[in-house]
């Protein structure tokens, strides 16, 4: 399924945020302190990435998340500024591949890979309703 315009090699989307409570570990007590969750910081990164190209997409196009290759390589308090960075690096029919990273004010936090499919929302639609009957 070919996108509406050209999608360019290092089209890219940033998205800031501050690392609020509901962003945090469920599991910060004892001793443990509140720290962005990865679950969380891959929503944000996913979100990220389909911002990035959507403008590209037709009408009836949305893209979806189909792989991740993460490392969390350190964690974010309570209060930290994050910013999450997708950058297109291929595409592929489709496919579009992304370098995915996230620093908050001190340090990178998170760096990836993530590929997205695009898809017809109406076969995709489809596709979902055949599985609820």
């Amino acid at each position: 399924m070919p996108l509406k315009s050209a999608l360019k090699i290092g089209t890219v989307r940033e998205t800031t945020f501050v690392v609020e409570p509901q962003h945090c570990i469920e599991f910060a007590t004892d001793g443990m302190p509140a720290v962005l969750s990865t679950p969380n910081l891959i929503g944000i990164l996913e979100r990220t990435a389909r911002q990035a190209i959507a403008p590209f997409l037709a009408a009836d196009e949305r893209s979806v998340g189909v792989e991740l290759d993460l490392r969390h390589l350190a964690p974010s308090p309570l209060g930290a500024k994050v910013t999450a960075t997708a950058r297109v690096i291929g595409t592929t029919g489709r496919f579009v591949d992304f370098q995915i990273e996230a620093r908050d004010e001190q340090e990178l936090i998170i760096r990836g890979i993530h590929k997205r499919a695009v898809v017809n929302a109406a076969s995709f639609t489809k596709r979902v309703q055949s599985k609820t009957r």
